[in-house]
């Protein structure tokens, strides 16, 4: 599966990122540790509705590109390619939880900085609406300049709009301003 396309699941601890890993790859996954380090290694395999194979990384969940502890090091050295035996990712999935956009908002500006294909996956939508939490997609994808594509991973909810968007090659735009995103209605 050498050619296969690579995608790494990015996000901030207990965002959703490991449920939606799961649905991609049911049982086509295995667990290990990356070398050297007791950091474990989630890698799966899924096809597109394409066809075209899938290798997905689920990567530790950071705050930052700016580590703090070795699962994030892990996380910031596969981002830029520094790890050793790790190929750099074609495609970063950034999994937000939508209840607390505004807090993982700057790890998604982070990894759009690396001007790298990006996909932003909104998470939890089902918890932010009944929470009266207002996220308007299309203004967030035009003001980040990535796609953005709404689930809610532990019910496969939108699982089938983000296969359709990584089949259609529907990652990153031009970057554009970033203010007023979101707004909580209570």
């Amino acid at each position: 599966m050498s050619d296969a396309l690579r995608v790494a699941l990015v996000g901030n601890p207990n965002c959703g990122k490991t449920s939606l890993f799961n649905h991609l790859t049911g049982t086509r996954q295995k667990v290990a540790n990356y070398a050297g380090v007791t950091v474990e290694r989630k890698e799966g395999f899924f096809k597109l509705p394409s066809g075209e194979s899938v290798r997905v990384l689920d990567l530790p969940g950071t705050y930052s590109l700016k580590p703090t502890s070795l699962d994030e090091e892990v996380t910031r050295a596969v981002c830029l390619g520094e790890l050793e035996g790790e190929v750099l990712p074609d495609i970063y999935v950034c999994v937000v939880d939508a209840t607390n956009l505004k807090l993982h908002l700057g790890l998604v500006l982070e990894m759009i900085e690396l001007g790298r294909p990006i996909l932003l996956v909104l998470n939890m939508m089902d918890e932010a609406r009944r929470r009266g939490i207002q996220i308007n997609t299309q203004k967030l994808s035009e003001r980040l300049g990535v796609p953005v594509v709404e689930t809610v991973a532990v019910r496969r909810a939108g699982v089938e709009n983000l296969l359709h968007a990584l089949d259609q090659g529907n990652y990153s735009m031009p970057k554009t301003e970033l203010s007023g995103l979101t707004g909580d209605h209570h």
